[in-house]
């Protein structure tokens, strides 16, 4: 990757790029889409964004109206109702429960939809918990796409799954919006670079809204994404064997303390804990970790409501300085009432 942007900048590739994005990496990202899902999708559905956030920002602010909702997990990435606000729309927000891994029953969404709910919003394999939904709870989504309804689903941390295959919504319907980029699973989150896969109805509407907001994205880093999608599954392939070595040696630590998720996560690299025996306000808890034990973690307060009595914590670290944070957390715990 490094050696394409380096060869790309040598022959004065630094300048503004169609604003759909280079047409190369849009071809490979349609090839990559196939051999991994095997779904057809067609390069001028693919707009390449300088991120996977500015990709969330231009599709809600092309699908939404005031007023119109997007059904969300509680918990949920942290910037997803930001967005949906930005727009003009209103998050509608669906308490999952621990028992169940946080992923949607069918039954809770068909509840809440109305009329003006014009999006559901996946996340799979999830931050901030982890968890990954099979092919059939996909499928079970997907047909509710329909009636004006759109599924949007970040797939952003696809290749970074631990019990089996990914599955992309596009398997189920052509009724979506996938956004995904190189941040996660190529470990390239300083090169900005990510992209959403539309409807053809949504792609000149994203587009004018790129070219008015963003232009483009960078034209080096595209050269280093067609690289990682050529060249570098075998990177991964080790890459995630070192994920799953942390992720299990985390898992036992927490399962050790009493504080581990009912249903170990088999994504991502994140990892819940749950410390309601401990706190009732995780915000300041996390502070506590942090001052008393020297433990950086992530209060469940800040990925919704029905989180708080939580923790996230990231195994996105070397394994020394995960067991060091396990010791010091256990050490914590240890001396700190239960409530």
């Amino acid at each position: 990757m490094k050696k394409a942007a380096l060869a790309a900048l040598e022959k004065n590739d630094t300048h503004y790029t169609h604003s759909m994005g280079k047409r190369e990496l849009r071809g490979e990202i349609a090839r990559y889409y196939k051999r991994s899902y095997n779904v057809d999708v067609s390069p001028e559905q693919v707009l390449v964004t300088s991120g996977t956030s500015p990709a969330l920002l231009l599709v809600f602010s092309a699908l939404l109206e005031p007023g119109e909702q997007v059904l969300l997990s509680d918990p949920y990435y942290a910037c997803y109702p930001n967005f949906i606000r930005y727009a003009g729309g209103e998050p509608l927000c669906v308490p999952v429960r621990e028992e169940d891994g946080f992923k949607f029953r069918k039954e809770d969404i068909e509840a809440r939809l109305t009329p003006q709910v014009r999006g559901i919003m996946v996340n799979s394999p999830a931050n901030p918990t982890g968890n990954v939904f099979s092919a059939a709870e996909l499928l079970s989504i997907a047909e509710l796409a329909a009636e004006g309804r759109y599924l949007l689903s970040d797939e952003i941390y696809h290749g970074l799954n631990y019990g089996g295959k990914d599955h992309s919504v596009l398997e189920f319907t052509d009724r979506a919006f996938v956004f995904n980029g190189f941040s996660k699973k190529f470990a390239m989150t300083g090169w900005r670079l990510g992209y959403v896969i539309a409807p053809p109805e949504f792609v000149r509407p994203l587009q004018t809204l790129q070219q008015n907001l963003f232009i483009s994205a960078c034209s080096f880093s595209q050269e280093a994404a067609v690289a990682a999608l050529r060249d570098c599954d075998a990177q991964v392939e080790e890459m995630l064997a070192v994920y799953d070595k942390r992720r299990k040696y985390l898992l036992g630590r927490l399962q050790q303390m009493g504080i581990a998720p009912a249903v170990p996560p088999t994504g991502a690299f994140y990892m819940l804990a749950n410390v309601k025996s401990y706190t009732d306000d995780s915000y300041a808890f996390a502070f506590e970790v942090l001052e008393q034990a020297g433990v950086a973690v992530t209060p469940g307060i800040d990925f919704g409501p029905n989180l708080e009595g939580y923790l996230r914590l990231s195994y996105a670290n070397s394994l020394e300085n995960i067991e060091e944070g396990m010791d010091r957390l256990e050490a914590f715990l240890a001396e700190r009432k239960r409530v």
